[in-house]
């Protein structure tokens, strides 16, 4: 799921395309997509772009007459950005054979404007991403999970956002209510750089472990904003994907750490795993998987070294 820095890079290089511009036609290939009926997609269209803006991970563009179009991308759903005006949206996935030639895109939703056309996809069967087009700043608030930026906030308050309830820290920092637009992957790469256990209690840290994980936080987040930039240049983001190379644990399950040489472990629960450095972030304990450690019972190893 495109987190923080990837929406923060998706909002630039959407602002030197369609900010200023009009949105002249709203081209739906999935119905289910939407999911407000009132205002309808024809009351944007002939509108200009004046704003954008990140609520958590979901990218909101404000037209004119305070008009808001609100898309979450969720896991598998991504922007494409088209200079042809023209483009046909055709249903379907890329490699279906479901595509016509040239000017048509698969998509669930192409949004035409005045200069080009921003085409949303969604990979596989499962159809998460939405669109919600609302009127008036209290309907956009209404949609505000409530978490705070990390980037704009004191150490106070990211200290009292993070005490607010007894969870783990992995559950804490990826829950929207808490923190704005930190997800699965770059908690991971937080409490590696923190060198924190992602099961340890939220209301179990000292001064120095709150002051760790804050830094950890910050500079974990610029600093793939940074290269995310850099990687994009002056051009549209392709490539947003959770599992990037220069990670240091996440999706790196059976790797080195790159700080100990230790393989990185894994706790896998429904369509989610944390990732973790036993040496660097528990001490060497490994943390019981829940379907994994049941099922050894009295062979699950307790230790790095006993593994």
């Amino acid at each position: 799921m495109p987190e923080l820095p990837d929406i923060t890079i998706y909002l630039e290089a959407l602002s030197s395309r369609v900010l200023s511009h009009t949105l002249e036609k709203v081209r739906l290939a999935n119905p289910f997509l939407l999911r407000t009926v009132e205002p309808a997609p024809r009351d944007i269209e002939g509108k200009r772009v004046e704003a954008l803006r990140r609520i958590g991970k979901r990218i909101v563009f404000a037209f004119e007459d305070e008009l808001f179009l609100v898309v979450h991308l969720m896991i598998a759903g991504r922007f494409k950005w088209k200079e042809q005006r023209s483009a046909r949206l055709q249903p379907g996935v890329p490699g279906t054979g479901g595509l016509k030639p040239a000017a048509t895109f698969a998509g669930l939703a192409a949004f035409d404007f005045d200069n080009g056309t921003l085409v949303l996809t969604e990979a596989g069967s499962k159809r998460r991403a939405s669109l919600h087009i609302v009127r008036g700043e209290d309907a956009l608030r209404a949609l505000n999970p409530g978490g705070i930026d990390v980037l704009d906030a004191t150490p106070q308050q990211f200290r009292d956002a993070l005490a607010r309830e007894r969870h783990t820290l992995k559950r804490t920092l990826t829950d929207p209510h808490v923190f704005s637009g930190i997800g699965n992957a770059y908690s991971d790469e937080i409490l590696h750089r923190a060198r924190l256990s992602p099961v340890q209690m939220t209301t179990n840290l000292d001064d120095e472990a709150h002051d760790r994980i804050y830094r950890a936080t910050r500079e974990t987040l610029l600093e793939w904003i940074d290269r995310l930039r850099a990687e994009t240049g002056s051009g549209f983001p392709e490539k947003v994907t959770a599992f990037r190379p220069e990670m240091k644990v996440h999706g790196k399950f059976g790797q080195p750490c790159p700080d100990c040489g230790t393989p990185v472990q894994h706790i896998v629960y429904a369509e989610n795993e944390t990732n973790y450095c036993a040496r660097c972030q528990t001490g060497g304990r490994l943390l019981a998987d829940r379907a994994l450690s049941r099922l050894l019972k009295g062979d699950w190893p307790r230790s790095i070294d006993e593994l």
